[in-house]
């Protein structure tokens, strides 16, 4: 009989955010796959955990996730997490996924932390719909076009990017928006310095500038009222 692969979310920062439930099917199942080694361990060590490690990440996916879904097929049981967070939400494992539905196994959710609900609870924004668009493209060129197009949404958008681009990112908004474009930041959920800066991204910018911020963050752009 063919085991299951659980879908766990674990914490963005602080340790203690991790469910009763991820924590039982982290010590329960045969093995674990994850993102990279390093932080895998570090996390599992947090609560004392140890377990056989597979990595799925962008450059080995395609490669490794046929022994790990064979594995699976025959009977073992396996948790896949990311880095941090909830898997899968701009995160790999989705060819690990797609092989899995497949092969028929049976898929199990286990809900947790991510940052994108805090980030928007946390806003104080009015918000019954958002258009998430998520990370940007590192190409200069196809970046402009993203900006373009975002900038006609007549909506709240939620853009995420990596911690040491959050300055350019501020800067293009305030490029493409206006420099009294309202914004959201949530910087550094859960973590002992986490704040949430609202106002117009050009006084975020120099917040940000002036205290040399550099961590996980969520953007949130109010384009429902047009500053540019």
């Amino acid at each position: 009989m063919a085991g299951t692969l659980y879908i766990v979310s674990t914490p963005i920062g602080n340790k203690d955010d991790i469910t009763i439930r991820a924590l039982k099917i982290l010590r329960e199942v045969d093995f674990i796959v994850c993102e990279e080694f390093k932080a895998a361990r570090r996390l599992l060590s947090d609560y004392e955990i140890e377990k056989e490690l597979y990595s799925v990440n962008e450059h080995n996916e395609k490669e490794n996730s046929p022994e790990i879904i064979n594995l699976i097929h025959n009977g073992k049981n396996a948790a896949l997490i990311s880095d941090c967070g909830t898997p899968l939400f701009s995160d790999p494992g989705h060819y690990l996924l797609d092989l899995a539905i497949s092969y028929k196994i049976k898929i199990v959710i286990i809900p947790g932390v991510n940052s994108l609900i805090p980030a928007i609870t946390g806003s104080n924004l009015h918000i019954e719909k958002f258009y998430f668009y998520g990370w940007l493209s590192p190409k200069k060129d196809e970046r402009r076009k993203e900006y373009l197009s975002l900038k006609r949404i007549n909506d709240i958008i939620v853009l995420m990017e990596t911690p040491y681009r959050l300055q350019k990112m501020l800067e293009e908004v305030e490029s493409f928006f206006g420099k009294f474009q309202p914004v959201v930041l949530a910087y550094r959920l859960t973590e002992k310095d986490e704040n949430i800066y609202r106002g117009p991204v050009h006084e975020i910018s120099e917040i940000v500038k002036k205290r040399k911020m550099k961590g996980e963050f969520v953007l949130i752009i109010d384009n429902r009222t047009r500053h540019g």
